[in-house]
């Protein structure tokens, strides 16, 4: 390292005499094979023909284990360079026009877990960026960071790799720079990242990227190879779409206001990313979007990112806005943020009033305007359900949803108290009790045991043995801890009668088949069978297919109730799979890993959804160290002393 340092330190008149020596004569052609390096961090190959990376890949816990190069060429003919190696630790390469420039228009290095990109201006042409594109189905990367209007990101910035670790890039002292960041999902896709070049105001520019594990510190797990997941995938969840300026599905894809919870979550967990830069930062950009009228998906007005279509005319999913709220909660504990919130309280309050209009029946719960009656649907998804499982006839009074409101209440209480509104501290507090009150006896199935997805319209409970429901439930603290032990031993006893063993797939959101007459979609692609029970559809995506998407909300209440042996026995299987990366890619069958048959056979089709990677905070509930839940720990009726 102090090596290569020392090259960097050489006066620019050192350097430019350097490379006018080098100028007189061609330099030498050189092999691909030449310009490949390989450390236990970092494997790299540059190109022998132009500036450019042909592979990247690394593995933040230095292990040696490397996944697939998601590096593509870039299409269109690049000019004509000239390439040298030149000496130095671990590999070095120059690259000047051919015939032209007497200084190397580009300098690429890569040395144990870093690799360095020094671009230098010369006066007869002005060196072109370089330009990294990513093939989006080959590990889905993305660049974290600062973003401005136009999507490109300031540095310091962090380029994740799913299922392999992170680099962090930053540029020498003084140096102002955006990197040029798009992604899109139509057609081939690609997520691209361009490195500007030299200007004659900026002479030289040198980017450093460091090969980078961010994950919260556990030191009783730290050696624990178990754990790895944890610590070569905590930031999977957190990709940005640069087009749309906000934390998406993946860099190329929809963004969901009713995930922003999840983010969150995961970011006041998260150390900085690097100087200036946090993972709650990113969640304050989001938020920001948001309150400016960004439409994603779940709230009115939503199109699908890259695929033309109609905006959306559903109402707001029932999720979505305690979705955002808690996300708001959890942004201003991890922060202390007081100028944020007391300049967007009041398009927070606008939320919660939205929010707390949806109780049409005054009884304490949120109701969906679809009713959620059997056979209201008619099968072709052209409406959708009230929350995340959008393929399932969730409507009227939903118990997920629900669940997540009274959350969002409770963060908001403590928000209003932060913003010094008492009175709307006290409503809110005054809503989150009597929405506690009312839950556990309106979604309450005596005939199973456990809590049903959701009650309808005409009255009828909906009970499919959601695991998810019962989960968050019993996580919120809206279950007394009898009832929610004995609600576990029915949905443990039941996940055992059903025949479930692979846990290393996630869990299924429901033990048994959802019916054609409460399933949205009646696609068999998307879990809807030709029978009307539906038993041919079932284990196929939402209906019943296995995935570690909201894994976390049964872990978690296990964990919450003391019941360690019995989570672990569904964590640890959960998390070598996501260390193994068995949750990214498509399959043979055209379908993605994100969601599977109990067999193993892939019925997803993002490719990579970060949802399934919520599941990680469950590592830190069972260390007793998962602070999300903060806000249900405030005094019930949200004194200002509180």
């Amino acid at each position: 390292m102090r090596a290569l340092r020392g090259i960097f330190q050489l006066s620019p008149c050192v350097v430019v005499a350097t490379c006018l020596t080098l100028a007189t004569v061609p330099y030498p052609a050189l092999s691909q094979e030449e310009l490949a390096y390989r450390s236990p961090y970092l494997d790299v190959s540059f190109s022998a023909q132009h500036p450019a990376l042909v592979s990247l890949r690394v593995d933040a816990l230095g292990g040696g284990r490397f996944g697939e190069n998601p590096v593509r060429a870039v299409a269109g003919a690049p000019e004509t360079y000239e390439s040298l190696r030149v000496p130095a630790e671990g590999l070095a390469a120059e690259y000047r026009r051919a015939g032209t420039a007497a200084v190397a228009s580009w300098r690429l290095e890569a040395v144990d877990r870093t690799l360095r990109l020094v671009s230098r201006w010369d006066a007869s042409r002005d060196p072109a960026p370089l330009v990294v594109e990513f093939d989006p189905r080959r590990g889905h990367p993305t660049l974290l960071g600062h973003a401005c209007a136009d999507g490109s990101i300031r540095l310091p910035a962090m380029l994740h790799l799913p299922d392999q670790g992170s680099v962090r890039f930053t540029a020498a002292a003084g140096a102002d720079i955006a990197l040029g960041y798009d992604a899109r999902r139509a057609g081939d896709g690609y997520v691209r990242i361009t490195f500007p070049a030299a200007t004659p105001v900026q002479r030289v520019l040198e980017y450093t990227g460091e090969v980078v594990a961010i994950h919260p510190s556990i030191p009783p797990l730290e050696g624990d190879p178990r754990f790895a997941a944890l610590r070569r995938n905590w930031l999977n969840i957190l990709q940005w779409n640069p087009r749309l300026r906000v934390l998406a599905n993946h860099a190329a894809s929809d963004t969901c206001a009713f995930c922003l919870y999840e983010y969150a979550d995961i970011a006041l967990h998260t150390p900085p990313l690097a100087d200036g830069l946090t993972a709650l930062d990113l969640i304050r950009a989001s938020l920001d979007r948001y309150l400016d009228g960004l439409p994603g998906y779940g709230l009115p007005g939503y199109v699908m990112f890259d695929h033309p279509s109609e905006p959306s005319h559903d109402p707001p999913f029932l999720d979505s806005y305690p979705s955002l709220l808690i996300a708001a909660a959890q942004y201003v504990q991890g922060t202390g943020d007081a100028v944020w919130l007391n300049g967007r309280y009041a398009g927070l309050r606008a939320w919660t009033e939205i929010m707390l209009a949806m109780d049409r029946d005054g009884n304490g719960l949120l109701e969906y305007p679809y009713s959620g009656n059997s056979g209201s649907w008619s099968g072709r998804a052209e409406k959708r359900p009230s929350n995340w499982w959008d393929c399932i006839g969730f409507g009227h009074e939903d118990a997920y949803a629900n669940a997540l409101a009274y959350r969002a209440l409770r963060g908001m209480q403590v928000l209003a108290q932060r913003a010094g509104q008492a009175d709307d501290a006290r409503r809110y507090a005054a809503a989150a009790d009597r929405l506690k009150a009312t839950y556990c006896d309106v979604f309450y199935n005596p005939a199973t045991g456990v809590l049903a997805g959701w009650r309808s319209a005409d009255g009828e409970l909906h009970d499919y043995y959601f695991l998810f429901v019962t989960g968050i439930a019993i996580c919120y603290d809206l279950v007394p801890r009898d009832r929610a032990h004995a609600m576990m031993d029915r949905l443990l006893e039941k996940l055992q009668a059903v025949g479930y063993r692979r846990f290393d797939l996630g869990l299924p959101g429901n033990l048994v088949v959802v019916p054609r007459k409460d399933y949205v979609h009646q696609d068999r692609r998307w879990g809807g069978g030709e029978r009307e029970d539906n038993a041919d559809g079932f284990q196929i995506y939402e209906n019943g297919g296995a995935t570690a998407c909201f894994a976390y909300f049964t872990l978690a209440a296990l964990y919450h109730l003391d019941r360690k042996a019995e989570a672990d026995a569904i964590l640890l299987p959960l998390l070598q799979a996501l260390d193994e990366g068995k949750f990214r890619g498509r399959a043979e069958n055209g379908m993605t890993y994100d969601w599977k048959a109990w067999d193993g056979t892939p019925w997803g089709y993002e490719g990579f959804l970060v949802d399934n990677y919520y599941v990680l905070l469950a590592v830190l509930t069972r260390e007793k160290l998962d602070r999300s839940r903060w806000m249900l720990a405030v005094p019930a009726r949200g004194s200002p002393s509180s």
